[in-house]
């Protein structure tokens, strides 16, 4: 129990770091590339409202000589006239000013029947004149207007005299910064969360090491109280025994006896609980005819059902065989039918039913009860749990038997589920 409950203590602060993480970094590497796109597509406008060139003198035209017109006089002592209109900027702010120099690209210029009449490869020298008209004309045959091909971005536009003119921009600098801030930034996002994987298991032993204590305590103070048990009942019994010897049976010999063997199964039920919860428990395996051995246990509850007004129906596939503990669960059928003859309403119906299902076994226990809420009742399976105390008291039930079945099961690595379809009935599904 506490191992599962420091893995999933982990395995909760794992996806919450992985999640934050990826948000975290998404977002930065999401807005790095959309910047790193807005500063490459601003030059290949700037280039293209240039008719191919990147003009020199376009950093100029960031600054405007406002001191100019600060003053109500102009140095010559005249009025100045009113600041003229700005032209359309580009955001050229983001621009430093050695952008015409460090801007590589080139210019392929197609007539309208996708022949080359020029090329301008001045600005770069890593593509020769063959491959950049290659590239364009491959282009312009695909109807391709703008996007990346390779390490170059290009756009197409239509010149007044109704030729294409493809550029491209070498966004190989821009595009290696990119996916080199990527792959760190993923690198130091894994290596932050093998520190926090290491951090989380050291701390959790140490914030669940007094549980851990706390329920290793609880455990054995179960099995040695339960053991402590015994003894005063084996003398009890005997007690009883001796009296029955010396005065006969009577209503209260037989009550003495009664609460013994209830006594004596609740102490028996507590151990086998107590030794399930231990990490190391395991139960003996082997090859057995799961058929007969629900047949065999069901059995006697035939007559029991009967003498109370009640009708267990059997429905068991033949030659159906597991590989598991038989004696325990043996002891899941008994503890099934005893719950279910006892909590079910007078004249009530039981079934007991086993069938394959693919690979898995399913073992089916229903019966009809007076009433019960509808839906998911996995709750019947806490540890002294009831759902009506004075009924479990006039039946002797103590609220542990479908524990012991629910560890059982798991023991075995299979599923147990308990179900109401309506207000009157019960079912108890078991996939093995």
């Amino acid at each position: 129990m506490i191992k599962q409950l420091r893995f999933k203590f982990v395995a909760i602060a794992m996806v919450s770091m992985i999640m934050v993480l990826t948000l975290i970094i998404g977002g930065i590497n999401i807005a790095n590339y959309v910047n790193i796109n807005d500063t490459i597509d601003m030059r290949l406008t700037i280039i293209a409202e240039n008719d191919g060139t990147f003009p020199l003198d376009l950093m100029d035209s960031k600054e405007t000589p406002e001191e100019l017109y600060d003053s109500p006089f102009s140095p010559g002592g005249e009025e100045p006239e009113a600041p003229p209109q700005k032209k359309e900027e580009h955001h050229l702010e983001k621009l430093s000013a050695e952008a015409a120099f460090d801007t590589r690209y080139f210019t392929v210029t197609l007539l309208e029947d996708g022949t080359v009449s020029m090329i301008d490869t001045g600005k770069i020298s890593a593509i020769s004149t063959e491959d950049a008209s290659q590239l364009a004309v491959s282009l312009y045959n695909k109807n391709k207007q703008n996007g990346y091909s390779e390490n170059y971005k290009f756009i197409a536009k239509e010149l007044n005299n109704g030729q294409t003119m493809y550029i491209f921009l070498d966004c190989e600098r821009e595009l290696n910064t990119f996916y080199s801030f990527l792959f760190a930034s993923i690198a130091i996002s894994f290596a932050g969360l093998f520190l926090v994987f290491i951090l989380v298991l050291v701390f959790t032993n140490l914030i669940l090491k007094p549980v851990s204590e706390s329920y290793a305590k609880q455990k054995r103070f179960i099995t040695d109280a339960s053991h402590e048990i015994k003894t005063p009942l084996t003398i009890i019994d005997a007690n009883t025994e001796v009296l029955e010897m010396m005065d006969g049976e009577n209503e209260w010999t037989k009550s003495i006896r009664n609460q013994i063997r209830r006594l004596t199964k609740l102490t028996e039920r507590l151990v086998f609980l107590s030794r399930m919860d231990e990490e190391n428990s395991v139960l003996e395996m082997a090859e057995f005819s799961l058929s007969d051995a629900i047949l065999d246990t069901a059995e006697p509850f035939l007559p029991v059902a009967s003498t109370k007004n009640k009708t267990l129906t059997l429905s068991i596939a033949p030659d159906i065989n597991y590989y598991g503990n038989e004696g325990s669960l043996r002891q899941v059928i008994s503890l099934l039918l005893d719950n279910a003859i006892k909590y079910s309403n007078d004249g009530g119906q039981i079934s007991l039913s086993l069938e394959m299902s693919g690979k898995n076994r399913i073992l089916k226990v229903y019966n009809t009860v007076d009433k019960i809420t509808p839906g998911n009742q996995d709750i019947l399976f806490e540890r002294f749990y009831r759902a009506d105390d004075s009924r479990s008291t006039k039946t002797g039930g103590y609220g542990i038997g479908l524990s012991v079945v629910k560890a059982t099961i798991l023991s075995h690595k299979g599923k147990i589920s308990a179900k109401s379809r309506d207000d009157h009935s019960i079912e108890f599904v078991i996939q093995l």
